[in-house]
């Protein structure tokens, strides 16, 4: 039986090859949408972590999204913030996101509190010296042919900024502008959307959450440590992440359900005699349906095989050319999407593995 369902997959190479990239096109839809967008989340997490606070302050009507929160609040809570006994640092940001060539976070800061966090490290150039002058990451500065470098004119949000300095990625966002200039363009002027606190003492962060929940004023804001906000910063919290991956993924699992039935059942109707053949010889229902299935399987193991190795190259040719781009590719991802496709290709070929296994021997032994 093992010879038989090899040759079958060797004398009609077409049909075998196309319905293998058919399933190698779905794994790689599955694992690379996922790749983006979790890469997106699990790479501003990591950015979040780097940039020094270990408290996270906003008003309770904002997300934990800043980018997905308008700037309600002034920013001159931090100096309310400042002022309280175990803080340390407490830094006004106003994060907008930008739907330009590339989805990202802008960052609005106020520089002497942002860098007072984790200090800025600087590969080329300097803090700001005007209102429109932007420090971007290195990851950023290396991005396009020929790179960017300090001087350098750049639209963000629609205007013209000047690159004043290159910093060590891993900060927060990709780019930084004054807080002021953020709050202008937005036609929200003295505006935060959140507060970066660091503590004097990370043992103090319960003392510190008492202390702003009994200043006036502030008994609505969510104060969280860093640890419960990355908590948050799941696929669940994030509108339309989970919704626009079974979107996906339920295209994909059509494409190669249809291609596999489609292949199956040509190939049922062409060996109708050679069904016959093997029923008249003694073969049961449940041999002829394990030959079709375990026909699909070898199919949907070199799809996937296939799947799997085209999505690392990507995942390497564009770690390569495009290093900001975060392309995370889990092996728990990687698991799904062979559940998935096996699963889909051995559903698509059973209808047609059943309708081989009811044929009778002697009207197929006269099939033309």
């Amino acid at each position: 039986m093992n010879q038989l369902i090899f040759g079958n997959l060797v004398h009609r190479p077409l049909r075998s090859i196309i319905s293998a990239f058919a399933v190698a096109i779905e794994v790689v839809m599955i694992l690379s949408i996922a790749a983006i967008m979790l890469g997106m989340l699990n790479g501003s997490k990591t950015r979040t972590s780097g940039i020094g606070m270990d408290l996270f302050v906003r008003p309770s009507s904002t997300t934990a999204f800043a980018a997905l929160s308008s700037a309600g609040t002034s920013v001159k809570v931090a100096d309310v913030l400042d002022k309280l006994p175990h803080i340390a640092v407490a830094s006004p940001v106003n994060i907008q996101m930008s739907m330009g060539a590339s989805l990202e976070n802008i960052y609005g800061i106020d520089y002497a509190s942002y860098d007072a966090l984790k200090p800025f490290v600087f590969t080329a150039g300097g803090p700001f010296s005007g209102p429109n002058d932007v420090i971007v990451d290195d990851y950023f500065a290396a991005s396009d042919k020929g790179g960017h470098k300090v001087g350098e004119t750049i639209q963000i949000l629609k205007h013209d900024f000047r690159i004043s300095g290159i910093v060590e990625h891993g900060k927060g966002g990709r780019k930084f502008i004054p807080i002021a200039t953020m709050g202008e363009i937005t036609n929200n002027p003295g505006k935060a959307s959140a507060f970066y606190v660091k503590s004097d003492d990370i043992a103090n962060q319960a003392a510190i959450r008492e202390e702003i929940k009994n200043t006036e004023g502030m008994q609505n804001y969510d104060v969280q440590t860093l640890d419960e906000w990355l908590a948050q910063m799941t696929p669940d919290k994030l509108p339309g992440f989970n919704i626009a991956l079974r979107i996906v993924i339920g295209i994909a699992v059509v494409i190669g359900f249809l291609v596999i039935f489609q292949s199956m059942y040509t190939a049922v109707m062409e060996r109708t005699r050679e069904i016959g053949i093997l029923k008249s010889m003694g073969a049961s229902r449940l041999d002829i349906v394990s030959v079709v299935l375990r026909e699909t399987g070898l199919l949907a193991v070199c799809g996937i095989a296939l799947g799997v190795g085209i999505t690392y190259a990507m995942r390497t040719i564009l770690h390569i050319t495009n290093p900001k781009l975060d392309f995370s590719v889990t092996p728990a991802w990687v698991a799904s999407a062979i559940g998935i496709a096996l699963a889909g290709a051995l559903f698509g070929a059973l209808y047609p593995a059943l309708k081989a296994a009811r044929k009778d021997p002697i009207d197929a032994l006269s099939y033309e």
